[in-house]
C-alpha cells in the first residue's frame, strides 16, 4: 500500500511541476517542537523579562515585538502556509511572567495523501486574578465560565497590546478570541457542558474558520492552563489530544 501511495504521488508531482512539490517539502525551521520548548522554558511567577529574552534567543526566522509588559517572538514560514507565535505577559511592576502564549498554524491547501491539514496548535497559562477566583460563584460551573471569559479578555488584550506592531500576532490573537468566544457562546446555552472543560479530551465545539474545535481547561490553586486544537489538529481524536495534555 506504501508503495502504491508513493508512485501516486511521485506521478501527481511530475505531472504538476514544482508547484506540488512546494506543498510537499519542509520549509526550514523552526519545528513545532521548537517553538514549543520555548514555551515550556517560561516558568509563571518565576522567570524574569530577562530569562524570556535568553529563552528567545536570536531569531533568524522571527520577529521580536516588545511593549512595557509583553513580550512576543512571531514568524512565518517561506510560503506563507504556517505561523508561529511565542509570546508571554509580565506583571507591569516587578515584571515576572504572569501569562504564556504559543500558537502554531498551519494552512497549507490540501493535497492527496499529505497531513496533516489545516489546523491550529494554541495553549496558554495564566496567573488568574484574586477577583475572578474569590468571587462567589453560584456553582462550579458557572465559575470554569467566568474563568475562561477571563483568559479570552486577557488573550485579546495582550495580542493587541504588540500585534500592531506584527501582523502575525495580531491575526492569531483573533483566531484564538474566536475559538474562546465559541465555546462562551456553546456554554452559555448550556452551562453543564462546562463539566466537560476538564475532560481528558477536551470539550468540543465548532469553529468558523476551522470547522471543529476542542478545547481543555485544566485550574491549579491559582494557574490555568489551556489548550485548543482546532481543523486537522482536533480531528485526531481526543486521545491524541489526551496524551499531549499527559505529556506536559
Amino acid at each position: 500500500m506504501k508503495a502504491i501511495r508513493f508512485s501516486v504521488l511521485a506521478s501527481c508531482v511530475l505531472l504538476s511541476g514544482c508547484s506540488m512539490w512546494g506543498f510537499v517539502k519542509p520549509e526550514g525551521p523552526p519545528s513545532n517542537a521548537q517553538v514549543y520548548a520555548i514555551y515550556r522554558q517560561t516558568v509563571l511567577k518565576q522567570s524574569t523579562s530577562a530569562d524570556v529574552l535568553a529563552a528567545f534567543g536570536q531569531p533568524k526566522y522571527a520577529l521580536l515585538s516588545q511593549s512595557k509588559s509583553i513580550i512576543a517572538l512571531a514568524g512565518q514560514k517561506e510560503k506563507g502556509y504556517k505561523t508561529w507565535l511565542n509570546m508571554v505577559a509580565f506583571d507591569e511592576n516587578e515584571l515576572i511572567a504572569r501569562r504564556k502564549y504559543v500558537f502554531i498554524a498551519d494552512e497549507r491547501p490540501r493535497q492527496l495523501f499529505v497531513e496533516p491539514w489545516e489546523g491550529v496548535y494554541f495553549d496558554c497559562k495564566m496567573v488568574l486574578p484574586r477577583e475572578v477566583l474569590d468571587e462567589p460563584y453560584a456553582n462550579e460551573n458557572a465559575r470554569r465560565i467566568a474563568i475562561l471569559k477571563q483568559i479570552g479578555a486577557d488573550t485579546r488584550k495582550d495580542t493587541s497590546e504588540v500585534g500592531t506592531d506584527n501582523e502575525v500576532i495580531g491575526v492569531r490573537g483573533m483566531v484564538a478570541g474566536q475559538a474562546i468566544d465559541a465555546v462562551a457562546v456553546k456554554l452559555s446555552g448550556s452551562p453543564a457542558l462546562a463539566a466537560r472543560l476538564t475532560d481528558p479530551g477536551g470539550l468540543e465545539f465548532e469553529h468558523t474558520g476551522f470547522d471543529k474545535g476542542l478545547l481543555r481547561m485544566v485550574v491549579e490553586d491559582d494557574v490555568v492552563t489551556v489548550r485548543i486544537r482546532l481543523g486537522s489538529f482536533a480531528k485526531k481524536g481526543k486521545i491524541s489530544f489526551e496524551k499531549e495534555m499527559r505529556a506536559e
